[in-house]
C-alpha cells in the first residue's frame, strides 16, 4: 500500500471511531469529522471555538450524496456542478441526514462535492459526507497550508494527516452560490 492510500486508511479509521481528522481540503487546511455522526461534530465545534448551529460546509464524494444531505436540488444544478472550474460550495435546504449542529438557522448546509483526489477517497470510502471546515480558532486567520495551523489544532485533533504537509500551494476558498427564491442561484462569494 503507498502513503498516499495509507493516509486515506488512517484518516478512515479516526473517522469510523466518531473523531476529528486534521487535513488538506480542495481549498486550505481543514478539520472534518463524519457529517452525520453529532458527537464528532460537537467535538470538532469545540476544538474550532466554534457555537453550535453555526454552519459548517460538507464536502461529498457523489451527486447521490449532495441529494442525501438536501432537501432540494435545482434543476441545473448538476450541469453546473460538472462545469465549475473550481471548488463552489451550494448553500442549500439541509435534509435530516445531517448531525443538526451543521444546519444553519434558516434550515440551510452548505455541500460541495469534492474533485480533490484525497478528499474525494476520504469521502467515498467513508460513505457520509465530511464536515470541512477551516483548522483555525474562531475568529482567527484561516490556514492556507499547514505550516499556519495552529500548534493547539494540532494537539486537539485526533489524527493529523500527513498527507500534502510540505505543499505551499496556495488556493482561494471556495466559491459560494446560495439557492434563492424561486430556485435561482446566486453567487454569495465569488
Amino acid at each position: 500500500m503507498n502513503r498516499f492510500q495509507q493516509e486515506v486508511e488512517a484518516a478512515i479509521d479516526v473517522l469510523l471511531l466518531q473523531q476529528v481528522i486534521l487535513y488538506p481540503t480542495d481549498t486550505v487546511w481543514g478539520l472534518g469529522c463524519d457529517a452525520e455522526a453529532l458527537p464528532a461534530v460537537k467535538q470538532l465545534y469545540k476544538l474550532k471555538g466554534r457555537e453550535a448551529g453555526k454552519p459548517s460546509i460538507v464536502l461529498v464524494a457523489d451527486w447521490a450524496m449532495l441529494k442525501r444531505y438536501t432537501t432540494e436540488v435545482p434543476a441545473d444544478l448538476e450541469a453546473l456542478i460538472a462545469a465549475d472550474t473550481r471548488p463552489t460550495t451550494y448553500i442549500l435546504p439541509a435534509s435530516r441526514a445531517l448531525a443538526p449542529d451543521l444546519v444553519g438557522p434558516d434550515g440551510t448546509v452548505g455541500l460541495r462535492l469534492t474533485k480533490d483526489e484525497f478528499c474525494h477517497k476520504v469521502v467515498r470510502r467513508l460513505g457520509h459526507g465530511l464536515v470541512s471546515t477551516s483548522a483555525n480558532k474562531a475568529g482567527e486567520p484561516t490556514p492556507a497550508v499547514y505550516s499556519e495551523v495552529d500548534a493547539a489544532i494540532v494537539r486537539g485533533a485526533d489524527y493529523v494527516v500527513n498527507w500534502r504537509q510540505d505543499d505551499a500551494t496556495r488556493v482561494a476558498p471556495s466559491r459560494v452560490v446560495r439557492l434563492g427564491a424561486g430556485g435561482t442561484l446566486e453567487v454569495v462569494r465569488e
